[in-house]
């Protein structure tokens, strides 16, 4: 047994809404040559495992894992595919080297979603086959029947539900690798247009192309290998119902039990004492709030009006998605929870530039898999 995990080294490529000069593998191995360096590891001699978050309906090819050693150099290495979220990815190269079956192993996310060129009816596949799947249900209409839920049963607000949209998209004008930075106001995201209702399309995050690449070592090996390396506290998912008709709509239960995991683990007894900032969801706006309340940062029903007095800023008393999320950065498909955990080491390392935040020490990191799923996972990471 391997009594601590760090992430050792993480990169990055792409994060844009069209990147036709490159394939996904060359996004790919941007991303893991700028990991490799930033971990000083040679894959091919150093890596012991690999592991790819992707979802063959995505991709367009099953047991996409095979199209993956090449670029990450893991040919003749163990290598397998996680069909769920970055997070989920992350959890398992956590577990591969806390059971001691490793020391050090790498995971990658990534996305060209550009090149879907029927995303929406791609993603509609996830429905039930037999009883939603018929009904031609549009993502976004699953979305804000979601939406329209809890603002009845929290007494969330339209106007609070904006003022996330309004936060991020204002942070990610700090943020170099953010597509929609953007000055906006309530009026004017409550103003813009439709998408489904309550749900205006400014609260959408939309998507962009990228890779993702973190190195996860076992104890020893980052304090060899790593000058800052940054811990795995804690780490806990869960999936929940993946039907409509057998869900709790109002709030997120999965995330709370994802959540006491991570929690119980890292020794967090109350995440607004215990921790510094957070990086939750955000691929619809009103996601936020709602991951928020499930974290247990706050009561449910009272993310709204914490929001509203600027807690969740990035000068505010619990910093949230200072990054911009995924409505400033883009959504990267299943590779969108190792863009929240990417923001959290650049923060616990001190090189988040002119977003850095002063004095921190524990991150919160929490991820969902998107409509219809109820899957999500939660990280806790400290310097």
């Amino acid at each position: 047994m391997n009594d601590r995990v760090a992430i050792v080294g993480v990169g990055w490529a792409g994060f844009k809404p069209r990147t036709p000069d490159l394939s996904y593998k060359e996004l790919m191995y941007e991303a893991a040559v700028r990991a490799y360096a930033d971990a000083g590891v040679d894959p091919r001699k150093d890596v012991d495992s690999f592991v790819t978050v992707a979802e063959d309906f995505h991709e367009g090819t099953s047991i996409f894992d095979e199209y993956v050693p090449d670029q990450l150099g893991a040919a003749l290495k163990s290598m397998h595919t996680i069909t769920g979220d970055g997070l989920h990815g992350l959890a398992t190269a956590y577990m591969l080297i806390r059971t001691g079956q490793y020391d050090v192993v790498v995971v990658e996310g990534h996305s060209k979603a550009s090149n879907i060129l029927t995303l929406d009816n791609v993603t509609a596949y996830a429905q039930d086959p037999v009883l939603n799947r018929p009904l031609r249900l549009n993502t976004h209409f699953v979305a804000g029947l979601e939406m329209h839920r809890y603002l009845y049963e929290s007494g969330t607000s339209l106007e609070q539900c904006a003022g996330v949209a309004v936060k991020n998209r204002y942070n990610a004008l700090k943020n170099p690798l953010a597509s929609f930075g953007a000055a906006l106001s309530v009026d004017e995201v409550l103003g813009g247009a439709p998408l489904a209702w309550p749900l205006s399309r400014r609260e959408a995050s939309e998507h962009v192309d990228g890779a993702v690449v973190m190195v996860l070592a076992s104890e020893q090996k980052a304090l060899a290998l790593a000058e800052k390396p940054v811990w795995i506290m804690g780490v806990g998912w869960c999936n929940d119902s993946p039907s409509l008709e057998s869900r709790d709509w109002g709030s997120v239960p999965y995330i709370e039990k994802a959540a006491q995991i991570a929690y119980r683990q890292a020794g967090v007894k109350n995440p607004w004492n215990d921790v510094d900032f957070a990086e939750v969801d955000d691929t619809y706006a009103y996601k936020e709030l709602q991951a928020l309340e499930a974290l247990g940062v706050c009561g449910f029903g009272e993310a709204g009006a914490l929001l509203d007095e600027g807690a969740f800023d990035a000068d505010g008393e619990f910093p949230v998605n200072v990054s911009g999320g995924s409505l400033g950065v883009g959504h990267l498909l299943d590779a969108t929870g190792l863009v929240r955990a990417l923001e959290a080491v650049l923060q616990l390392r001190g090189e988040a530039g002119p977003r850095q935040l002063e004095d921190v020490e524990v991150g919160l990191v929490q991820s969902w898999r998107g409509v219809p799923t109820t899957s999500g996972a939660v990280a806790v990471l400290s310097n």
